[in-house]
């Protein structure tokens, strides 16, 4: 196959773990037959310095243009200051309204190798698969924001369509898996919470009887994602709530670098990042963990192309990159030699062969 993909490296961090993922998309295009053309575009804090916009007219018809999209990291100190007229994570909400990619899916689980990489009690991870699905282009993120000296405010709405779309998202992924899904909400203060969880219970009940729903507020989630996380299968959530849960859950694995994440809309093409951030403090010393960004080339090839075989080889290549010992400094173990970015890849590509 012959497909289109924007390349959005963006900062810190993120030019070089997309170096590796790319190493990797490029060698299986190879060992499969697939022509993948890359449209590299700045993005983020790199095109605030070029050209004083976060998300360039170019960059944004470029995204528009591609079969998927392929993002690092944005973000950094030098454009989060008080001061700053824009920022990069204003390009990032607005490409994700752009592309219409409403629905996130972040999947977590835990490699056998890395039980002690977390800081839960090891027995804890045993069998923890889950994947949580985050609304993405509503919320507080988006609605209306007012500043003056002594106050500000930033509105939170949801509408019924907005949250019939993301649950029907969730829901037909957990008919493919144990067929439970969790909807975390706040619905015992919040209103939008409360139309949340009525609608859900509706799409469910009625479009997927299949399914066991059960609704726990965000607060428990949070309480039990940590005291047991086995028990947690496909969540679905709003866009805030989703944000803190993921970061947390991704502790599960040892690292937010292992972490690949799929935003998708209705059509095919996508956008896929690692979740991890900028990492600034890192950036240009060749230790960053590309691991997470890897497998969102895994998923980028599963859900943007339908290539399922690619990206279970990729999938495996990690597994087997990880469990031979190939670990960046963020889940080494404490008597073994981290690796550089550059041999996490090189690990990937041998464990492909």
């Amino acid at each position: 196959m012959k497909a289109r993909i924007a390349v959005l490296a963006g900062d810190g961090i993120g030019p070089e773990v997309i170096d590796e993922a790319l190493r990797v998309l490029e060698a299986i295009g190879r060992r499969h037959g697939h022509e993948f053309s890359l449209d590299p575009v700045p993005f983020g804090g790199a095109a605030i310095d070029r050209q004083g916009d976060p998300l360039p007219p170019g960059t944004l018809k470029s995204c528009l243009a591609a079969d998927a999209v392929l993002l690092g990291a944005i973000g950094g100190p030098k454009w989060s200051s008080p001061q700053a007229k824009v920022r990069p994570e204003a390009g990032l909400l607005r490409l994700r309204q752009e592309l219409g990619v409403y629905a996130n899916l972040r999947p977590v689980s835990v490699h056998p190798a890395l039980r002690n990489a977390s800081s839960l009690k090891p027995d804890l991870l045993d069998g923890v698969d889950l994947i949580f699905v985050r609304e993405l282009t509503g919320g507080i993120y988006f609605g209306p924001k007012t500043r003056d000296k002594d106050r500000a405010t930033d509105l939170c709405t949801y509408t019924t369509v907005e949250v019939e779309r993301i649950v029907r998202v969730a829901a037909r992924i957990a008919l493919t898996r144990r067929k439970r899904l969790l909807s975390i909400d706040k619905a015992n203060v919040l209103e939008t919470s409360r139309l949340w969880r009525e609608v859900c219970e509706r799409v469910v009940t009625s479009e997927f009887p299949e399914l066991s729903l059960e609704h726990m507020l965000v607060d428990s989630a949070a309480m039990h994602l940590i005291r047991r996380p086995r028990d947690f299968d496909v969540a679905v959530t709003e866009n805030m709530f989703g944000d803190i849960l993921t970061d947390e859950a991704s502790m599960l694995s040892g690292s937010l670098g292992l972490l690949p994440s799929a935003s998708l809309g209705d059509g095919t093409r996508g956008l896929y990042e690692p979740i991890h951030g900028s990492a600034p403090d890192i950036a240009g010393r060749g230790i960053a963990n590309p691991y997470g960004a890897i497998l969102s080339i895994a998923l980028l090839l599963r859900h943007s192309f339908k290539l399922e075989e690619e990206a279970r080889k990729i999938e495996q290549a990690v597994h087997r990159a990880i469990g031979d010992g190939v670990r960046t400094p963020d889940i080494a173990a404490p008597a073994h030699r981290a690796a550089s970015t550059q041999e996490a890849g090189d690990a990937v590509l041998a464990a492909l062969d």
